[in-house]
């Protein structure tokens, strides 16, 4: 199992990231499946939220959804999604959230509504969900998402979950946001932080095989890099048999 896909490097770094946490709000897509890895190797403790109204979930199988009712067996606590929002994230309990995105720019703002113009937009998303309260919310954000110019934007076209705003310091606090923000993105070539003063984005981590180089000609403005630059670890035999065998067998996310 030594020959690995990006989006296994995606999966596994997403998971690692949760070592040490507790109560984590997950997403659809990859943030799903990192999730439940995390569960099954460095955070065997993790509670898993879903939107749907779904804590503590421990499903059998990866969910389809946030709506799956896999969640439901063996969960904590089903409860309303107005429940769920207001006790559980408005209430400050949930330590990480874990989403995706189309775009997000260089302090972390999540566009996942439009593309182009609201009116006339040239492509239409799913839109915020929860995920504007999310982001607001959740003591931290981490993003999974793919990396390449078109979602690495200078200027997002629409800001669906507040990132870091315009990276003045204080901002999200002077206007009611709890939630510290985004802290880590996480990509297939790359694993970027967020400089605490400025609230930018900063490259922190290159996967084995890319360079500076590579990643600064997806991204749309000019690179700030860490000063001792890190090589990701590549995925461990077990990390990839948990995706391969367990979690994605058909191989609907590890295999792109």
């Amino acid at each position: 199992m030594a020959d690995y896909s990006p989006a296994e490097m995606m999966i596994v770094a997403s998971a690692r990231a949760l070592a040490g946490k507790r109560v984590v709000f997950v997403g659809v897509g990859l943030p799903n499946i990192a999730c439940n890895l995390a569960r099954r190797t460095v955070a065997p403790d993790l509670e898993l939220v879903y939107e749907a109204g779904v804590f503590g979930a421990r499903p059998a199988r990866l969910p389809l959804s946030i709506g799956d009712p896999t969640l439901v067996s063996g969960s904590t606590l089903v409860c309303s999604m107005a429940d769920l929002f207001l006790y559980y994230l408005q209430g400050g309990r949930i330590e990480v959230a874990f989403v995706g995105a189309a775009q997000i720019d260089r302090f972390g703002n999540i566009n996942t509504t439009v593309i182009g113009s609201y009116t006339q937009p040239k492509a239409r998303l799913p839109g915020s969900g929860g995920a504007c309260e999310i982001a607001i919310h959740a003591k931290e954000l981490f993003v999974i998402v793919r990396l390449s110019r078109r979602a690495f934007v200078e200027r997002i076209d629409f800001c669906t979950s507040a990132g870091h705003l315009t990276g003045k310091p204080g901002e999200r606090t002077a206007l009611g946001m709890p939630g510290l923000g985004p802290q880590l993105v996480v990509t297939d070539k790359a694993i970027f932080t967020f400089d605490k003063e400025t609230g930018e984005m900063i490259l922190s981590s290159v996967h084995p095989g890319v360079t500076v180089e590579e990643v600064q000609a997806e991204v749309g403005w000019p690179l700030r890099v860490a000063p001792h630059l890190e090589v990701t670890q590549p995925p461990s035999a077990e990390e990839l048999r948990l995706i391969r065998e367990e979690l994605d067998p058909t191989g609907v996310y590890g295999r792109e």
